[in-house]
């Protein structure tokens, strides 16, 4: 039963920074949308920080395994955004969509924070198991939280780099871009998924997305 007690820690110490990095980044492009205009999001409670409110079965699902297996890419539901209702559309959806990655990066400071407080504080020293659990899960907190930042900067649909590059993007050019979205869903799925299964195939998530994540990490961890 030994391998059935490990799954369950490991699953216990992924879990809870998992569940909280959703729920930060979506909370933050509701928020940033009200304060924009548009109450719909709020109106809908998913300016909350109950992550029920937040949770797509299939991005929680495939951030729980690639967090397994040392990532962490994945997405909740989409906000609903009513454009209508924004003081000015094209600005307001770039400061919208770069909440999310902003709000993680903020969160993982905030973590990291707590964590050098703790270990200069002698929290962690000694041997006690609960001391091993509790700071990983915070290491856990830190690295999921600035892997998804940057995994949401990619610029493809429906990930929230793709509506900051809408914003910038001219107006013609913006809607050229936009009819990536029907597609962007099986493209995203393949852009992490495929690299593992065809030898010499880029693995572009790895370089836009793991190696900044790991340079951050690097200043923002004491080990």
């Amino acid at each position: 039963m030994d391998w059935l007690t490990n799954f369950l820690l490991k699953l216990v110490m992924l879990a809870p920074p998992i569940l909280m990095a959703l729920t930060v980044h979506e909370a933050s492009h509701a928020f940033v949308a009200w304060l924009r205009g548009d109450p719909t999001a709020k109106q809908r409670k998913r300016m909350s920080l109950n992550p029920l409110n937040h949770l797509d079965p299939a991005g929680t699902l495939v951030f729980f395994i690639t967090a397994w297996f040392g990532a962490g890419f994945g997405w909740a539901k989409p906000v609903p955004i009513d454009a209508r209702r924004l003081r000015d559309p094209r600005w307001d959806m770039v400061w919208i969509s770069a909440a999310g990655p902003v709000s993680n990066i903020l969160f993982a400071l905030i973590i990291a924070g707590a964590l050098h407080l703790l270990v200069q504080a002698g929290v962690f020293a000694g041997y006690a198991q609960w001391k091993w659990y509790f700071g990983q899960m915070m290491i856990v907190g830190v690295t999921v939280n600035v892997i998804l930042a940057f995994f949401n900067l990619i610029p493809l649909p429906p990930l929230d780099g793709s509506g900051i590059l809408t914003g910038l993007l001219p107006p013609k050019a913006a809607l050229r871009y936009q009819q990536l979205n029907r597609y962007g869903f099986v493209i995203l799925l393949g852009l992490i998924f495929l690299p593992r299964w065809l030898p010499g195939m880029p693995d572009l998530v790895g370089y836009l997305v793991l190696f900044p994540a790991q340079s951050v990490l690097n200043l923002l961890l004491p080990y």
